[in-house]
């Protein structure tokens, strides 16, 4: 009886396990990439458009790594979390605000969240800045994003 038993689940193994890894995971990845829908949010001029405020990119540098948001991002690097280079070329600051305020409303309302969710598998957490924090944060990337783009690290998209 055992052995039968055994001789079954080796045979439904063998016939589930390669089917698994068919089809379905290229339209996910490409779906995470690009979310079908436009996100309201994210309408306008990019982040990085508008000039560095220094002082606040001092301020947002301090809490970015005083957060701990290095745990899961990195500058021209991907950790757990996606790689920040060039985030201010791709997102509005509006955007970028909002996810860094209210990351479990984005990851529920938005569809850039979303998809990023379904890239990382793994939601930003909340670290209970305010706003104007969030702001400096921003303008630490803008600092960073301007930097890489004088040593032709990243394309100019302004």
């Amino acid at each position: 009886m055992i052995r039968r038993i055994l001789v079954s689940l080796v045979l439904l193994l063998a016939t589930v396990l390669p089917l698994s890894g068919c089809g379905g995971g290229g339209a996910k990845d490409q779906a995470a990439t690009t979310p079908s829908e436009k996100s309201p949010l994210d309408v306008g001029p990019r982040a990085g458009d508008s000039p560095v405020a220094a002082a606040l990119a001092i301020k947002g540098e301090a809490l970015f790594k005083a957060k701990g948001c290095t745990a899961c991002h990195a500058y021209g690097k991907r950790l757990t979390g996606p790689d920040l280079k060039g985030v201010t070329r791709r997102r509005t600051a509006q955007w970028m605000e909002s996810q860094i305020l209210h990351p479990e409303v984005m990851i529920k309302q938005d569809p850039i969240a979303r998809a990023l969710f379904a890239e990382y598998n793994l939601q930003m957490a909340n670290q209970g800045l305010v706003p104007d924090e969030a702001k400096s944060v921003i303008e630490y990337f803008k600092k960073l994003d301007d930097e890489a783009e004088a040593k032709g690290e990243l394309t100019a998209q302004k």
